[in-house]
């Protein structure tokens, strides 16, 4: 089923990455764009508490290089969650 308009797609597993700042949350999109790392930017989930209201959601099988991405950037991930969405 394609999600449209008055569908609603099946949640999926999804890696959740939070920061301490938005400042953060942008650097994380800006360098996994320029890697090719899939993901985007979404609001926090309700289920996770954050300082930042930003996050950066993506498959979770790429969690080992989104992981390696912000320890070679030094990018602060606060936390790093799975959730349903």
């Amino acid at each position: 089923m394609t999600a449209g308009r008055g569908t609603r797609r099946e949640p999926r597993l999804r890696l959740i990455a939070t920061f301490p700042t938005t400042t953060a949350a942008i650097a994380m999109e800006r360098d996994c764009r320029r890697a090719g790392l899939p993901g985007k930017l979404i609001p926090v989930p309700r289920s996770i508490s954050a300082s930042c209201g930003m996050a950066w959601c993506a498959p979770p099988e790429d969690r080992p290089a989104l992981e390696r991405l912000t320890e070679e950037r030094a990018i602060p991930a606060e936390g790093w969650y799975y959730v349903m969405l």
